[in-house]
């Protein structure tokens, strides 16, 4: 045990973020006489009683250098701050000739050195983790995956800097990426073996323990953003950002003991038994499952980055003691204290991180703006040219912290912060916290004397976010006559600008998504409801002959949940792309009490003209015997019938997380392919309608075929469909046959494989046809118009081919 007297002369082995973080808590140390930062940064080089070893004194690769270098200057600790060297087994070379060092042993490392070790030593040790499999072997692995009837994850089985994770969506994107992995080497030798792991979902925790071997000590939780895009979107990097500690509603103080009791105590436990014993810091990544679950996800064998830059703001013992205790195997002695306030980091990064970055961009901070007792300022990928002027030097550039009472007024000091810096590419995430938002709105009304619209469960904060999130996406759908810019009372719009010279008759609609949306909140997929939403809409106005110009949108829940809000609104922007209409305005509504937690609801108004001139659709007068009925593919259920379907796959015993059993081999779940979206037919349709060549159109949505076509034509005349003209999807045919729905409800309920069917003249007939197809839609000619004597205006004849 080193004496209470003794004085420490520090190697700090790394130069990034997490090093200069640990490099500004050390300083503070009264044991401290001076920390020697081999490569270190210019961070690093500007705290107290730190001097930079440049590599061209000592390389940080070359161990046995470090040594010498160590015992020149009687070193007397050893803090290994990346992952490389720790895993080459820098800490053995130090232990060797009696020098302590903080970081594992090279057999302990192997912990986050192989994913393939770490996962086999969960099994060994009854750890709880996802289901997997290892595969060093191409064809092996490219077999299981065909094999597989959930959703997976690849992981590098080695050490690609944070970011060897891959989530793929569908069996085409997994079969890419495991080729990325496995042939084309994106991560290098990592990729040699690859983890095909189950999927989870749920609250992705960290959790970062002092350890020596006996005794672990975890400092508060933290939740890391990985993605390198707003709203998780965007390829895995090394963490854009971090928030700490996470509200008590997703980890409770008796989680958190389950946690240490059941997971992190036993890890400590089975590798000293293992003759591993470990001493440092321990990360461990974990999933807090919807269903109650808690899975090991990962262990990294050293402090995460940027974690470190969050958690030792808020610790409030001595640093440097603590590692000490550590080394010296009596951490059961000291304590790890933390403030009770958050800490919030935000990432800003160079242009193209985290592929091939920028470099050699001069870095500007403002100084004024930094409020030393809750701003730091973390230098991680930086240098200085030979005037001394602060450049960037790739990769994830600089780290700013920030400390407060609230987890809202942390993310407003983080944030303020980071507009104090800028140099040319910067770009960092503007939504870090954003799942934690909606917590602590609900624990902030047992506060009582905090009257606040955050204590009433309004978050404005968060809206603020979501706005500064998606105003690129709604500046995208921009259009002439538009305007996109977010923050008004009101949106316009400019017909002259638009090219209408003459007033224009204008069409209005409104719909919403209906309970499609508990499908996609039951499955956590939210990307493709706004696709639903806008087609709802502007397939209705074409069927008037509009061209649809702008639309607006409501988005109402309990809780505003930044990520599910900004998804659903990428989405509505992808659709006003596909169909030239811009999204001119919206609004986020908060209703607590009104709309249950973990809810939320989507509606929306478009506008769309006719030009002066051009024929308002249906011509009913026009429409005869005779007539063609064109219909045109639907993609699947579109947006209805969706309380019936959510009945037959629950009496079905199926869950959404089920393989399609109607998609047998697709790799799609049951609430995948249901969430298929709607098709939008507007640019198709628009050529056809300008030239005059359509009667009449109905979008099939509830009431399916037998309902909505008799919309668009007279009572005297009947549309009369021939059941064999068109194929029925096997959706449709699955829902049919498990519901055992007789012919006229199935045709009454869904589109049947028909999302927009026309009223064409037989001259135009072949023109349509023709031009549709063209436009990249499937046609059909389901049928024809007759005169109606007495019964339905919409008769299908054959329907019992869907009961074969």
């Amino acid at each position: 045990m080193a004496s209470k007297n003794e004085r420490y002369r520090v190697l700090l082995v790394g130069s990034g973020g997490r090093e200069h973080a640990i490099a500004w808590k050390l300083a503070q140390s009264p044991l401290l006489e001076k920390i020697y930062a081999s490569p270190g940064n210019p961070g690093i080089a500007k705290e107290p009683k730190t001097q930079i070893v440049p590599n061209s004194e000592v390389s940080p690769d070359d161990f046995p250098a470090l040594v010498r270098f160590a015992t020149h200057n009687s070193i007397n600790l050893v803090v290994v701050g990346p992952e490389v060297p720790i895993c080459n087994g820098i800490a053995d070379y130090f232990r060797a000739v009696g020098i302590r060092c903080f970081a594992p042993s090279i057999r302990a490392a192997w912990l986050e050195g192989s994913k393939a070790f770490s996962k086999d030593f969960m099994v060994k040790n009854s750890i709880p983790t996802a289901k997997f499999q290892t595969h060093n072997d191409y064809e092996s692995a490219k077999r299981y995956l065909d094999e597989v009837n959930f959703r997976i994850c690849l992981k590098a089985s080695g050490l690609a800097s944070g970011k060897g994770v891959l989530l793929p969506s569908t069996k085409e994107e997994a079969h890419k990426g495991l080729k990325d992995l496995m042939i084309e080497k994106i991560f290098g030798g990592a990729g040699n073996e690859v983890i095909i792991e189950q999927y989870l979902s749920g609250n992705e925790i960290s959790i970062i323990s002092f350890c020596d071997a006996y005794t672990i000590k975890s400092l508060p939780v933290g939740q890391d953003h990985k993605s390198a895009g707003d709203g998780d979107s965007g390829p895995n990097t090394g963490g854009m950002g971090v928030y700490s500690p996470l509200p008590k509603s997703i980890i409770s103080d008796a989680l958190l003991t389950k946690i240490h009791e059941t997971i992190l105590q036993p890890t400590i436990d089975a590798l000293r038994k293992e003759r591993m014993p470990f001493c440092g810091w321990l990360f461990t990544g974990l999933m807090l499952g919807d269903d109650g679950e808690i899975n090991v996800l990962e262990y990294n064998t050293r402090g995460g980055d940027p974690e470190i830059e969050t958690l030792l703001p808020l610790m409030e013992s001595d640093l440097l003691e603590v590692m000490v205790a550590c080394t010296d195997n009596y951490l059961d002695t000291v304590d790890v204290k933390c403030s009770d306030d958050t800490a919030v980091t935000v990432i800003a990064a160079a242009s193209g991180y985290p592929g091939p970055s920028a470099k050699n961009d001069l870095i500007s901070i403002d100084h004024n703006a930094i409020n030393p007792e809750t701003d730091h300022i973390f230098y991680a990928g930086t240098t200085r040219d030979s005037t001394g002027q602060l450049l960037t030097s790739g990769g994830r550039v600089l780290a700013a912290t920030s400390t407060g009472p609230t987890l809202e007024a942390a993310l407003r000091s983080a944030y303020k912060l980071m507009s104090s810096i800028s140099f040319k590419g910067m770009h960092y995430r503007t939504d870090i916290g954003h799942k934690a938002l909606a917590h602590l709105q609900i624990t902030t009304t047992t506060t009582k004397d905090l009257s606040t619209y955050a204590s009433a469960g309004v978050s404005i904060e968060a809206g603020n976010t979501l706005v500064k999130q998606i105003s690129q996406y709604v500046r995208s759908t921009d259009r002439p006559g538009a305007s996109t810019e977010l923050g008004g009372f009101g949106a316009m719009f400019d017909l002259e600008a638009a090219g209408y010279s003459t007033p224009p008759t204008l069409v209005v609609g409104s719909d919403g998504v209906g309970t499609k949306l508990l499908i996609a909140q039951a499955m956590g997929k939210h990307d493709t409801i706004g696709q639903d939403l806008a087609a709802m809409l502007y397939n209705d106005i074409i069927c008037q002959g509009a061209e649809p110009l702008m639309m607006a949108d409501i988005y109402s829940c309990a809780h505003l949940d930044i990520s599910t809000a900004a998804s659903v609104i990428r989405g509505i922007c992808a659709a006003c792309n596909l169909a030239n209409c811009a999204l001119v305005g919206g609004e986020t509504a908060e209703i607590r009490g009104i709309i249950k937690d973990g809810v939320y609801d989507v509606c929306g108004t478009a506008i769309g003209a006719i030009r002066e001139g051009d024929k308002i659709l249906p011509l009913k007068d026009e429409m005869k015997s005779g007539d063609i009925l064109v219909g045109l593919a639907s993609s699947g259920c579109h947006s209805n019938g969706f309380s019936l379907i959510r009945k037959i796959v629950e009496g079905q015993g199926l869950r959404y997380s089920d393989p399609a059993p109607w998609e047998q081999g697709s790799g799609r779940s049951v609430g995948e392919a249901l969430l298929e979206p709607t098709k939008i037919y507007v640019r198709s349709m628009l050529g056809v309608v300008k030239k005059g060549l359509i009667k009449g159109a109905a979008h099939i949505t509830g009431g399916g075929l037998l309902e909505n076509i008799p919309r668009m034509h007279d009572k005297n005349l009947a549309s009369e469909l021939d059941a064999a003209t068109w194929p029925v999807p096997s959706v449709f045919t699955w829902l049919k046959k498990a519901g055992s729905m007789d012919n006229d409800e199935f045709a009454r309920v869904f589109n049947t494989g028909l999302g927009m069917v026309l009223i064409v003249s037989p001259g135009n007939q072949d023109e349509v046809l023709e031009d549709m197809e063209k436009a990249g839609e499937t046609v059909y000619v389901v049928g024809k118009m007759v005169e109606r004597t007495e019964g339905e205006g919409c008769v299908i004849q054959g329907m019992e081919l869907w009961d074969q």
